[in-house]
């Protein structure tokens, strides 16, 4: 069953996403470099991880400038709880995994995916996505984690879900791990102080952890598919009716700031040390994502079969209602 800290209010989202509409109208505002065309003020809401820097990278080359969108990048601590804001109108978009909103759509929030945002490194053995167990820990596979306590973002949702599939996968009972919603930035000290068995961790928080000497049982993202699709930035559906020119215009920057951050690794490195607090040596030596401008539809149904399985999703996802 749907843990009910995945979205917070999600029953009374529901009747606001009845009554909002033209949810998320950009305003126009004069350009300010005198052009005299309008620009729009855009808000966005983004988790402050790595997958995220090609939006931070996009703004600061002034890909969005470009196509007259004034961003306004807001930090938010999730896909899940970035839902609610843009369902009542405080983002225009955010960024998300797609179980949230599998999950969102299944309560009948009309949400949809503009852009894609990031996958796995699709190299085995090495992603920016895994579970770590401190080093003398006797789990040394995913069919160890059966049993244990293991620590996610967000209970029953992508974290979740890959594990639990990756540890049947491996010949462990996957309905014996119990799972915790611990932070990310919380997770490495979750297992140090024993309060964990495992944590999942994704960059740069994952490569933190390894240098202090936790150990990889296993790249749950990139061991489900390598082709994951594993994030991307979302609408309201009156934002995609109402604005398809913003909704082309944002698709449009962002599509241009992931080509950029794949072309130019070292400058989502620099990036990425503006919004969180790792270090530089840290972010040298942290994994990064690929960044596909298109979702990989295979994934995604193998995804929400996996999350269906579960009890995550009570009936398949509708990949045509979800996906751009």
């Amino acid at each position: 069953m749907m843990n009910k800290h995945i979205l917070p209010g999600l029953a009374t989202l529901s009747i606001i996403a009845l009554t909002v509409t033209a949810c998320g109208t950009a305003d126009p505002t004069a350009d300010a470099a005198g052009t005299g065309e309008a620009t729009q003020k855009v808000s966005v809401g983004v988790t402050p991880i790595a997958i995220n820097a090609p939006i931070f990278l996009g703004k600061e080359k002034g890909f969005f400038d470009e196509v007259g969108i004034d961003l306004n990048i807001q930090t938010s601590v999730g896909g899940a709880a970035a839902i609610p804001a843009v369902v009542s109108g405080s983002y225009h978009f955010a960024d998300s995994n797609p179980i949230s909103l599998m999950i969102a759509r299944e309560k009948g929030l009309d949400i949809k995916f503009v852009t894609a945002d990031g996958a796995p490194t699709k190299i085995s053995g090495t992603d920016t996505s895994g579970v770590v167990v401190p080093s003398d820990s006797p789990i040394q596979s995913a069919a160890d984690l059966a049993g244990k306590t293991v620590a996610v973002n967000t209970l029953a949702n992508i974290g979740d879900t890959t594990i639990r599939h990756l540890v049947e996968e491996d010949g462990g009972d996957q309905t014996a791990i119990k799972f915790v919603e611990v932070a990310f930035p919380d997770a490495e000290a979750a297992i140090s102080n024993k309060q964990v068995d495992a944590a999942w961790v994704v960059e740069p928080f994952l490569t933190k952890a390894v240098k202090n000497g936790a150990r990889v049982v296993s790249y749950n993202f990139v061991d489900f598919d390598p082709n994951l699709a594993i994030d991307g930035y979302f609408a309201t559906g009156d934002m995609i009716r109402n604005e398809p020119e913003l909704v082309e215009k944002f698709q449009s920057a962002i599509n241009k700031s992931m080509e950029y951050a794949e072309a130019n690794p070292e400058e989502v490195r620099d990036i990425v040390g503006t919004y969180t607090a790792i270090d530089a040596e840290l972010r040298e030596e942290m994994i990064l994502n690929s960044f596909p401008t298109t979702f990989d539809r295979d994934s995604m149904q193998k995804l929400g079969e996996a999350a269906l399985k579960y009890g995550t999703l009570t009936q398949a996802p509708d990949l045509d209602e979800l996906l751009p």
